[in-house]
């Protein structure tokens, strides 16, 4: 039926343009029970958790803003688990899916090293921005505006340079976790 017609869809987009889907992100009211239920509950973790996110040239629609969001990680195998909080009313599209009365998954994310090949490619195809900034050196992202159904906005990633070796960490340190010191504090980026 229609569920499987737009399942089938997203793998196509996630194949053909993509390549595996690398994160999964998932936008929350209250990220402090959020990462305890996937660690007490789910055994996924450690997690690797931010506060406040420095975000450069951030742009929502074309508009710049200064969100403050707090963002932790962890991988459960191959793929990385994002959780989200934002923490005031700038404009993004996480605040769009909270006042939509969603919480859960709301995007998937591909990574690349590739950055602005893979950004001009996609623009190519007809993918059109929403919303994109920065996270330290070589960690550009952009969401595109290719909401079908909840959890299915697409997340463009750099992971080049200290953001890659962030996420290396983070995957390195999950294979064995024996779900001690659950949470932890976001290495500074500078330094990896």
């Amino acid at each position: 039926s229609s569920g499987i017609l737009f399942i089938t869809k997203l793998e196509k987009i996630m194949s053909t343009f993509f390549g595996e889907i690398r994160q999964l992100g998932y936008v929350v009211d209250d990220i402090e029970a959020a990462m305890a239920y996937w660690s007490d509950t789910l055994g996924v973790g450690p997690w690797y958790y931010n506060p406040k996110v420095p975000i450069r040239n951030y742009q929502y629609d074309g508009q710049t803003y200064e969100p403050h969001n707090s963002v932790a990680l962890a991988n459960s195998g191959f793929v990385q688990v994002e959780l989200i909080q934002t923490r005031n009313d700038v404009p993004s599209m996480y605040r769009d899916f909270l006042q939509a009365g969603r919480t859960g998954l709301q995007h998937v994310a591909y990574w690349t090293e590739q950055y602005d090949a893979d950004l001009e490619r996609l623009l190519r195809q007809g993918f059109k921005p929403r919303m994109s900034g920065e996270v330290g050196e070589q960690g550009r992202f952009i969401y595109f505006d290719t909401e079908y159904h909840p959890g299915t906005v697409i997340e463009l990633s750099e992971v080049a340079g200290p953001k890659g070796r962030l996420f290396d960490l983070i995957r390195a340190t999950s294979e064995g976790w024996d779900g001690q010191q659950a949470i932890r504090p976001f290495p500074d980026l500078e330094t990896l």
